[in-house]
């Protein structure tokens, strides 16, 4: 095998690092750490293309009536009395997680939060620009040390508390090539270069501390994927010498297809598993990205798709059926307000949403829930504190709960408005301005917004113009609207915030990427494929 020669200047077989290099990259890009996750890109390569060709045969089938339901061949599992593995104690009471980016200031400031874990986000928080990526590796190999510090602009110094939140990562789903990185000539896998690469250099560090290296597995489709994740365990564990079910990891349920195979995903990470989560806003666009061929599947304004709606209570209740039959936790959903301290009335109606929000998931049986923000820490505590007096409720098993594919595929009605199509199409295009920009995490319209719900806007807007819905104002969604609201919002845009800063803000290249993407005759997987060419620091542009 040939020997390439990185900017490093340190040789490692058939791995070129094509990004550019930056202080204490070279910490995180050692020869032995590339080493390892280039192994782990060559034992695991051919399983994940073939993955993904299996993923594509799915919707390909979905796209010409295939129903979804629960597998019969695998039957045996979901009737079989198994359990997974115990978890380590730092991981018995997740009861508050927060999540976000894993820039310095975010994880100082999450660490610090008083939430039980911390989720540090490479994926849909996080632009995957070579420098957040590496620096967000800089950022958790110190905060494992108990080292990181940021300072702001005006001189404050932020440093880790005594007592910080258990740690968790999300390395990016399956279907991400990390570019600025190619193993014998082809772009590595992102999620092992993540995972990989965070347990290289901190699985030992946490382990000396008590703790270990959790992560969170991200838009799994088939019980087939978490086998591929659970040998990943199994051979990095053996690699670094680690015990086989060190890691433990906590797989999002967000596809409507993982849905049907929560039983049989947690089966396949028995030794590893840590439950189960509800990431209900990426389920809402899997729901339409993998029904999108049925008019009959056409959702209503994201505003009305709430937890209430039907199929959406189905899938979250029979989540907590399914970890506490198996022993182990369920985790809900995210709440996205941002605590208003300028407006006292509109800051109460979102903590009294993030209440009723919080209230409903910890009556149901969750064992703990999402906040973006550390100002709502308090308030989902109190919620989970009411209901659950003991770390966790995995005792709780609701027997009660029937859930049936019909319950699980059922649409509910609604307005779709003209309102609700115009703050599609500002959502995703401010998203993905900011995603541009290098910031996967932004606010906007009182809501922390990312990825997820940027995708929400993408494919319910393509959803409409595919089947022609009518407004609710009488107005029929077509390509001369999309092209007629998005300029008439570029206006507003560029007369908000004058010329200099609307071109600095990417808005224009935002639209372009986004209209492109609603307009499309077959709708793009994902939008962070679409846009993931501006981003690149290589010559490959």
């Amino acid at each position: 095998m040939p020997r390439v020669r990185l900017h490093t200047a340190i040789d490692v077989d058939g791995v070129e690092v094509l990004g550019s290099l930056d202080s204490r990259y070279d910490e995180i890009l050692t020869a032995e750490a590339l080493a390892f996750i280039a192994t782990l890109e060559r034992r695991f390569r051919h399983q994940r293309n073939f993955l993904l060709m299996l993923r594509q045969e799915t919707d390909d089938r979905l796209q010409h009536g295939f129903q979804l339901d629960f597998l019969p061949e695998t039957k045996p599992i979901r009737d079989g009395a198994w359990s997974v593995d115990p978890v380590p104690d730092d991981l018995q009471e997740r009861r508050v997680e927060i999540t976000g980016p894993v820039d310095a200031k975010m994880v100082i400031n999450a660490l610090n939060s008083g939430a039980n874990v911390f989720m540090a986000d490479f994926e849909d928080a996080t632009t995957p620009s070579w420098r957040n990526l590496v620096e967000g590796q800089v950022h958790l190999a110190d905060a494992v040390r108990g080292t990181l510090t940021w300072q702001s602009p005006a001189g404050k110094t932020y440093r880790l508390g005594d007592k910080v939140a258990t740690l968790m990562v999300r390395p990016r789903g399956w279907h991400m090539d990390e570019r600025h990185l190619s193993v014998d000539g082809v772009p590595m896998s992102a999620s092992l270069f993540d995972f990989g690469l965070f347990l290289f250099h901190n699985a030992q560090a946490l382990m000396a501390r008590g703790s270990g290296p959790y992560f969170y597995l991200p838009k799994l489709e088939s019980l087939l994927e978490a086998r591929l994740w659970n040998s990943v365990f199994v051979e990095a564990q053996g690699l670094l010498g680690i015990p086989r079910g060190t890691i433990k990891a906590t797989v999002l349920i967000e596809t409507i297809v993982a849905a049907f195979e929560m039983d049989e995903i947690l089966y396949q990470l028995r030794e590893h598993s840590a439950g189960l989560n509800c990431g209900r806003w990426d389920y809402i666009f899997s729901f339409i990205k993998k029904l999108q061929a049925n008019p009959g599947c056409v959702l209503p304004d994201r505003s009305l798709v709430t937890m209430e709606q039907h199929f959406l209570h189905s899938y979250s209740d029979l989540l907590v059926k399914t970890c506490h039959r198996r022993g182990v936790h369920a985790i809900g959903g995210m709440a996205a307000q941002i605590p208003d301290k300028r407006d006292a009335a509109k800051n109460e109606a979102a903590l009294q949403r993030v209440r009723a929000d919080k209230r409903r998931e910890a009556s149901a049986g969750y064992d703990g829930t999402w906040v973006a923000h550390p100002g709502l820490i308090p308030v989902a505590r109190e919620e989970f504190d009411a209901v659950m007096p003991s770390p966790n409720q995995i005792e709780r098993r609701r027997d009660d709960v029937r859930v049936d594919a019909h319950d699980l595929l059922a649409v509910p009605d609604g307005l779709k408005t003209l309102v609700g199509f115009k703050q599609n199409l500002r959502v995703g295009i401010l998203y993905l301005a900011s995603w541009l920009g290098g910031t996967g995490c932004v606010p906007i319209d009182g809501l922390m917004e990312d990825a997820a719900t940027a995708e929400i806007s993408r494919t319910q807007i393509w959803h409409w113009l595919r089947h022609g819905v009518l407004l609710d104002e009488g107005i029929l969604v077509t390509a001369e609207l999309v092209e007629e609201l998005v300029s008439d919002l570029l206006e507003t845009l560029r007369a908000s915030v004058g010329s200099d800063d609307f071109d600095a803000g990417r808005f224009a290249g935002a639209a372009q990427i986004f209209t492109a993407s609603v307009l499309a005759k077959e709708l793009p997987d994902f939008l962070t494929l679409e846009a993931y060419p501006y981003i690149l620091d290589t010559p490959q542009r």
